[in-house]
């Protein structure tokens, strides 16, 4: 396997990052995590778009353009022969001292990583519990993905100490905010309903792209707040991230969850946009 760091394809034994690396100690960093498929990586430049602004907010000077990494991430997969794989790229501030002040000179650290893929087909129903960890409601950091993921680990962990595959997070107004590793959806009165951004919601790319198909096919959308227990009279709910696309939702804190047949359509028209995008 062959990993890129810093600018050189390296071995998975020789991809070493120093230990008094920030995003080691701090998580002071960023990343984005996106599927290839037939060798090409879907809506790379929206992800490395959300990088770059997350990159600008915690001042990181990024050392490659979002072009050279494009280009760089397609020597990967190439290298590698996985066209069909799941990208990491992460960024962080770097080697430096100890300490919570970054040094402004600090030489910044890029890797990208290749992992196996799941399979393409929409996956099987997760259940879904209510996290009792709560995220801040107007978190600036919430807009980006940055490599301090904690609440989000410990989350999915109660989740499956619960039997459950996913967990519902609620933001600290006590409304519905996300899902532990990815944007959550529900149909209400035949829309296709999401939280806002700006109340501790990831701006998720796939979040953006089932958007986008909704408006192509002319399906009433609507961003809004809602309550965990308003949630339960959803016509479905359904998660979304980069890695699986779209995944239906079957239970909610142990009670079945409706199907809705809209989830199907924007499943169906997500895969074949996967397809087309990349032929």
């Amino acid at each position: 396997m062959f990993i890129f760091l810093n600018g050189q394809f390296v071995s998975e034994a020789g991809a070493v990052v120093p230990v008094n690396d920030r995003g080691f100690m701090y998580g002071d960093g960023l990343f984005e995590t996106l599927r290839v498929v037939n060798g090409k990586p879907f809506r790379m430049a929206q992800h490395l778009e959300r990088m770059t602004r997350g990159a600008d907010f915690l001042k990181i000077k990024p050392p490659f353009t979002p072009k050279a990494l494009e280009k760089f991430a397609g020597q990967l997969v190439e290298k590698n022969q996985m066209p069909d794989a799941i990208l990491r790229v992460t960024l962080t501030r770097g080697p430096g001292k100890r300490g919570y002040t970054p040094d402004a000179a600090s030489q910044p650290t890029v890797v990208m990583t290749l992992h196996a893929a799941p399979s393409l087909e929409t996956p099987a129903g997760w259940s879904l519990v209510t996290s009792s960890f709560r995220i801040p409601a107007s978190d600036a950091f919430s807009s980006f993905k940055t490599t301090s993921k904690i609440l989000h680990v410990m989350a999915r962990a109660e989740a499956a100490e619960k039997g459950a595959d996913e967990a519902l997070l609620i933001n600290t107004n006590g409304e519905v905010a996300a899902a532990a590793s990815g944007n959550l959806f529900w149909i209400y009165q035949d829309k296709t309903c999401t939280v806002p951004t700006g109340r501790g919601v990831l701006p998720g790319i796939t979040r953006a792209v089932v958007l986008e198909i909704c408006q192509t096919l002319g399906l009433p959308t609507n961003k809004c707040v809602i309550k965990p227990e308003a949630l339960r009279n959803a016509a479905g709910i359904f998660v979304t991230n980069s890695a699986l696309g779209i995944v239906p939702v079957v239970a909610f804190d142990g009670e079945p969850v409706a199907q809705s047949p809209l989830v199907d359509q924007i499943a169906g028209a997500y895969h074949a946009m996967l397809a087309r995008e990349s032929a």
